[in-house]
């Protein structure tokens, strides 16, 4: 998977977490929760969807790197180069 599409999917999971969040407004380096009004609970569905969308299971201590867009598409990239 190219680097658009993970950012289209981990987009579009954002967006079913939080429907008010525009696309195009996302920092690829400033957190979801400092960009966004999500809590620990939206964070945690958000995750668990990407897990579901990728087929993949992300480990709870990698949490914290998947908690901007940057750090998603770095940890993800990564996983599907595993």
């Amino acid at each position: 998977m190219n680097e658009e599409e993970l950012r289209q999917h981990i987009t579009e999971t954002l967006i079913e977490v939080a429907p008010d969040i525009e696309a195009n407004k996302i920092d690829p380096a400033v957190s979801f929760r400092d960009q966004f009004e999500i809590d620990s609970v939206d964070f945690l569905n958000f995750v668990l969807a990407l897990e579901k969308r990728l087929n993949i299971k992300i480990p709870e201590i990698d949490y914290p790197k998947l908690s901007n867009l940057k750090g998603c598409l770095l940890y993800l990239a990564q996983q599907s180069a595993d």
